[in-house]
């Protein structure tokens, strides 16, 4: 019942977030760019400021699907950041560009959260394969899963998506610091268009926070309950 009041504590919270994220990104949308650069040519500048030539700028489907795909070097905008020319389109699409000049540079933590999809993938995989082994065992074969055995693979999965969850904060704030920082030294927006660009990708940023709270919470749940089974 407890985990059950955690995960809809932050599914209400993560939907607000969403809520406010979509309507800062509407309402900034609606403020024309004074440099009149798009989504993609903001990207593309960008790029080319930091001597960045093996990147392409593409897009994709979707709403607020933008995103920087390092397997094959590419900063995808949405439609609506692509061809948009807004304060908000080029936020997000310098933000995208943040990532590409990460990698560039061997950032850090980008490349240890690299590192860690294809561990976080299999851990995805192992969980999933636990939950359902623990339903049926609940309902049929009592002795099909050890308790204390399954808490402790859920704990370990739990570990890696926590870690992956903290670990993408700094990645995601600094990709938005690089963006912002390229935006007012490179003249392309206003102070007023870049304190909006600011509040849209600090929303963007509060996603992610809320996700790796909520991972945090759950694990040590589930710590909490591998230790009250030993006693």
């Amino acid at each position: 019942m407890f985990l059950i009041v955690i995960l809809v504590v932050f599914a209400i919270v993560s939907f607000s977030v969403q809520r406010r994220l979509k309507n800062k990104f509407k309402k900034y949308s609606q403020v024309a760019l004074s440099s009149q650069l798009s989504g993609k040519e903001a990207a593309e500048k960008m790029l080319k400021d930091n001597g960045i030539y093996d990147v392409k700028v593409m897009s994709v489907g979707g709403q607020l699907t933008d995103h920087y795909n390092p397997a094959n070097k590419t900063v995808n905008l949405s439609a609506e950041v692509y061809g948009h020319r807004s304060a908000a389109a080029v936020a997000i699409a310098a933000h995208e560009v943040g990532h590409a000049v990460q990698h560039a540079k061997a950032y850090a933590f980008l490349e240890l959260r690299s590192a860690l999809v294809p561990i976080q993938n299999v851990s995805a995989k192992i969980i999933n394969f636990v939950f359902m082994a623990m339903l049926f065992g609940a309902f049929a074969l009592p002795q099909l899963i050890n308790p204390q055995l399954a808490l402790l693979v859920i704990i370990g999965c739990y570990t890696v998506f926590t870690l992956f969850a903290l670990i993408t904060l700094p990645v995601e704030f600094d990709a938005s610091k690089r963006g912002l920082a390229w935006m007012t030294t490179s003249g392309v927006a206003t102070t007023r268009e870049h304190d909006m660009a600011k509040d849209a990708l600090k929303w963007a940023a509060m996603t992610y926070v809320v996700a790796a709270l909520a991972s945090l919470v759950t694990l040590l749940y589930y710590v909490s309950l591998f230790l009250g089974s030993r006693d």
